[in-house]
């Protein structure tokens, strides 16, 4: 196996107290290895494991959000004879719900503290959370629509300074060393920000397109089949509602918007259906969202779960009301006609796919009727405008990456690659909306 236990170290995390003694010792250690896994990895796995011999993923999952990012990515490789994945859930705030995620997938986790002391043949992360402290080669993937919002540049000096999020040294360098063996783009114009802000990094750095939007495109053929799942009716309009996270977003902002829509709209000809990012369900807890939708949902809101794939959703949808979250990007790159609320122009990339969508799309104005205004014509050229900011990579993203990891992983690529599959409203554990 490749995945052996560094030499050195020892089965456990943390230390007990100076003045501990022996008996506490070996009781915080056999504490701890009940928690560990003796298989597929770790010194003695060999004399567990059916198939030996196998290359070792690493799939680290900070968020519900990554976790779906990955669990699409891992798909590439995963069915390989060859290859052996692995899960843990590395230290985020937003961590909340990682677990059951993982469980419904069917996923074989290990603890955090074993996974940074083993050593694995390839990493997978789509955040920057303690990857430093992964012995693995890491390929990095943004976790949304490419990488358009700005952070503070961290030790320049210049305060009114801003990079762009997961492009600067500040996570992509640590020790004077760049941490991640591939750092994925989805469009060149971010490889021209990479070279700017971590001009050492654009070494590894793979334009690769976006995987969810080529998914998005191959689901499109799906719509009504997402639509009958969804208890759509043939004579009515889906009209989505998407927020991202934090006090900027539009449920943070604007949660009285979706009884507003609820009582102004027919229902007889329209459904409306809400997606608020997993950071807001995780932040603030699965109950204490739904009971403040009690209301909503009893007049008829159909509220996303989470851990729902919400490609197929977006697909099923006729209109969009969204703030600057990454589906509100995606929506308007398959074309459908978007209504924004408060774009923060000033906090994403002017080059962005987001900051093209803040620009061009109707401002939602809120002490108007709101019907009238879903049906506003979006811009001329609207899905190919927003699109080719989001990807320049268009249909080639699971080959590219697919690629990539065997590159990573030091073996050939096996057989033809297959087309990319729909999305499912089922999740990966087969839980539905």
């Amino acid at each position: 196996m490749a995945s052996n236990a560094l030499p050195g170290c020892c089965n456990c995390f943390g230390r007990a107290p100076p003045d501990a003694g022996p008996h506490h010792r070996r009781g915080e250690r056999e504490m701890i290895d009940k928690r560990w896994s003796a298989v597929p990895v770790g010194p003695d796995a060999d004399r567990w494991v059916t198939r030996r011999g196998c290359r070792t993923v690493l799939v680290v999952v900070h968020t519900i959000v990554t976790g779906q990012r990955l669990l699409d990515v891992l798909g590439l490789v995963e069915e390989d004879h060859a290859v052996q994945a692995v899960f843990t859930q590395a230290p985020d705030v937003f961590s909340e719900g990682v677990s059951d995620l993982l469980r419904s997938a069917g996923a074989l986790e290990i603890p955090w503290e074993q996974a940074v002391r083993e050593r694995f043949d390839l990493g997978l992360a789509a955040a920057y959370g303690g990857i430093a402290e992964v012995h693995a080669p890491m390929l990095v993937l943004p976790h949304g629509a490419g990488h358009a919002k700005k952070t503070p540049l961290a030790g320049t000096g210049a305060p009114g300074r801003r990079s762009v999020y997961g492009l600067g040294p500040e996570h992509l360098v640590k020790a004077g060393r760049v941490v991640p063996a591939s750092i994925v783009l989805s469009h060149e114009a971010q490889l021209a920000v990479l070279a700017e802000q971590c001009p050492e990094a654009t070494g590894v750095a793979l334009v690769a397109g976006d995987p969810c939007f080529d998914q998005l495109a191959a689901s499109a053929g799906h719509r009504n089949d997402y639509r009958r799942e969804l208890d759509i009716g043939p004579d009515q309009e889906l009209v989505l509602v998407t927020s991202t996270w934090g006090r900027h977003s539009l449920f943070g902002r604007h949660p009285e918007l979706l009884g507003t829509l609820l009582s102004q709209l027919d229902p007889d000809r329209y459904r409306v259906a809400a997606m608020v990012h997993p950071a807001a369900w995780a932040g603030h807890g699965r109950r204490q969202l739904k009971a403040w939708l009690a209301e909503e949902r009893a007049a008829g809101l159909l509220l996303i779960e989470p851990e729902t794939d919400w490609k197929a959703v977006v697909v099923a949808a006729d209109r969009v009301i969204g703030d600057h979250g990454s589906t509100t990007v995606y929506a308007a790159a398959l074309g459908k006609p978007v209504l924004h609320t408060d774009i923060p122009l000033g906090e994403l990339d002017d080059e962005s796919a987001q900051a093209y969508v803040g620009r061009h799309a109707p401002r939602l104005l809120r002490f108007q009727p709101i019907e009238p205004q879903l049906h506003q014509a979006p811009p001329a050229n609207w899905g190919p405008q927003v699109a080719q900011r989001l990807t320049s990579r268009p249909g080639q993203a699971h080959r590219l990456l697919r690629e990539e990891m065997y590159r990573l992983l030091r073996l050939p690529v096996p057989g033809k690659h297959r087309a990319v599959a729909p999305a499912s409203l089922r999740t990966h554990g087969g839980r539905g909306v």
